[in-house]
C-alpha cells in the first residue's frame, strides 16, 4: 500500500533517512521521540513536501502522481492540520460530500453523536480532544482504502482513546484489504492495534518488528557488574548502565532465562524497547 525506499530530506540541522512499508491488510506503527521525523515522513508519503532522494509509491503511484480519485481513497490526520475554527461541524458536511464521493454523511452524523462531537458548535470552541476525534471521523467515513493517521488520539482521555481506537478495528474488518500507518506517543494504543512497528530516531529507522515478536520475544535482562560479564552478547540489542549493573533488550528473552537462570528476564514492553534503543548503546 505504501513503500519509501531511501528516503532522503536535508533540513539545516536534520536529515531523514528513511525505508519502511506498510503493506495491505496490515496496521504499522511508526514510533519515535518528537523531531525523529515521523511528520516529515508522512508529509513526504503525501507529497506535500519535497525530498532529496529516494523513491515513494503510495497505492502503486508516486505521491505527484496521485489523481483526484485516489487521494479520496485515502483518510488523513495530521496534527497541524485541521478545519477552520470559524465552521461548525454541520458546516463541513457539504465540503466532504463535494470532496469524497463516497462521504458516508449518515455514519459521519451518527459517529459524531456516539463520540460526543457536536455539530452546532463552532470547532474553535473545541478542545484539543474534541479536534482530534473530529479529524479521525472525518477520516474513516468516506471509504478511504489507506489512513496516514499522525497522533490521532491526541489530547484524548482514555474511554475516548479506546473508542478511537475500536474504531480503527472496525475500519480494517469492513475490508481486508485497507491499511493504515499510525503514529502515537501512547505506546499501549500501538499494542493492541498495530500488526507490525518501525522506530524512528534522529532520522533513522533503527528498528523494525512484528507486534507479537515484540511483546512475546522481547525482554530486559537486569544484570549485575559480574552477571553482566559473564552474559552472552549475541542476542542483546542494547545495553543501558544502572545503579545496581545493567539493563540489557535482548530479543531472545527465552534463550536468557533457560541459560543464566539466576538473573532476572523481564518480559518486554513497547515502552522499554524505545527507551532502550533511543537511550540505551546499542549493539
Amino acid at each position: 500500500m505504501l513503500e519509501i525506499n531511501g528516503l532522503v530530506k536535508k533540513y539545516k540541522d536534520f536529515i531523514l533517512n528513511c525505508t519502511m512499508k506498510v503493506e495491505r491488510g496490515c496496521i504499522t506503527g511508526l514510533v519515535g521521540e518528537n523531531g525523529a521525523g515521523k511528520s516529515t515522513t508522512f508529509k513526504a508519503a503525501l507529497g506535500l513536501i519535497s525530498y532529496d532522494s529516494g523513491d515513494i509509491t503510495l497505492m502503486g503511484k508516486e505521491p505527484s502522481e496521485l489523481k483526484e480519485e485516489d487521494k479520496s481513497r485515502i483518510g488523513v490526520t495530521l496534527a497541524e492540520s485541521g478545519f477552520s475554527g470559524y465552521l461548525k461541524v454541520k458546516d463541513i458536511i457539504p465540503v466532504m460530500s463535494a470532496m469524497y464521493p463516497e462521504f458516508d454523511r449518515s455514519r459521519f452524523e451518527s459517529l459524531c453523536r456516539k463520540f460526543g462531537v457536536p455539530q452546532d458548535k463552532y470547532i474553535k470552541e473545541f478542545s484539543t480532544g474534541m479536534k482530534a476525534k473530529l479529524k479521525v471521523l472525518v477520516a474513516v467515513t468516506h471509504s478511504a482504502d489507506f489512513l496516514l493517521l499522525d497522533e490521532p488520539t491526541t489530547g484524548l482521555d482514555v474511554m475516548a482513546r479506546e473508542g478511537i481506537l475500536n474504531l480503527l478495528r472496525e475500519y480494517m474488518e469492513e475490508d481486508e484489504n485497507r491499511s493504515i500507518l499510525i503514529s502515537s506517543h501512547i505506546s499501549t494504543d500501538l499494542e493492541g492495534l498495530c500488526d507490525d512497528l518501525y522506530l524512528i530516531h534522529e532520522g533513522q529507522i533503527i528498528l523494525h518488528e512484528e507486534m507479537d515478536t515484540l511483546l512475546n520475544e522481547y525482554g530486559l535482562i537486569k544484570a549485575d557488574d559480574v552477571q553482566y560479564g559473564k552474559l552472552d552478547k549475541e542476542h542483546i540489542l542494547s545495553v543501558r548502565r544502572t545503579t545496581y549493573g545493567y539493563d540489557c533488550l535482548t530479543d531472545q528473552r527465552q534463550y536468557y532465562r533457560e541459560n543464566y537462570p539466576d538473573i532476572v528476564v523481564e518480559n518486554g514492553s513497547l515502552d522499554e524497547v524505545i527507551t532502550m534503543m533511543t537511550g540505551g548503546k546499542r549493539l
